[in-house]
């Protein structure tokens, strides 16, 4: 399939020198700024079921390649983290 997009082939040295370039003048409040802005375009396109749909097809490929098992070591890795956060704010 060929590239028919200006600019370096995406992936390579010069592509990367780009990006850091971008980085360096506009800092890295100009990605969060565009990134807000292309997720509220996408938001009002498609609505929020889109993003409902594009979560459970994410969690059904999760769940294919990590197993359901992965589920429940991340569920306990929140919830210890949970209840530390917890004891700290009770004891001060």
């Amino acid at each position: 399939m060929a590239n028919n997009k200006r600019g370096p082939e995406p992936g390579s040295q010069k592509a990367k020198h780009g990006g850091q370039a971008v980085r360096e003048k506009y800092g890295p409040e100009f990605y969060s700024k565009i990134g807000k802005k292309g997720g509220e375009t996408v938001k009002e396109k498609r609505g929020p079921k889109f993003y409902a749909e594009i979560g459970k097809k994410g969690g059904e490929s999760t769940k294919r390649q990590q197993g359901s098992d992965f589920y429940s070591k991340i569920g306990k890795k929140g919830g210890e983290k949970g209840r530390t956060s917890s004891a700290t704010e009770e004891e001060a």
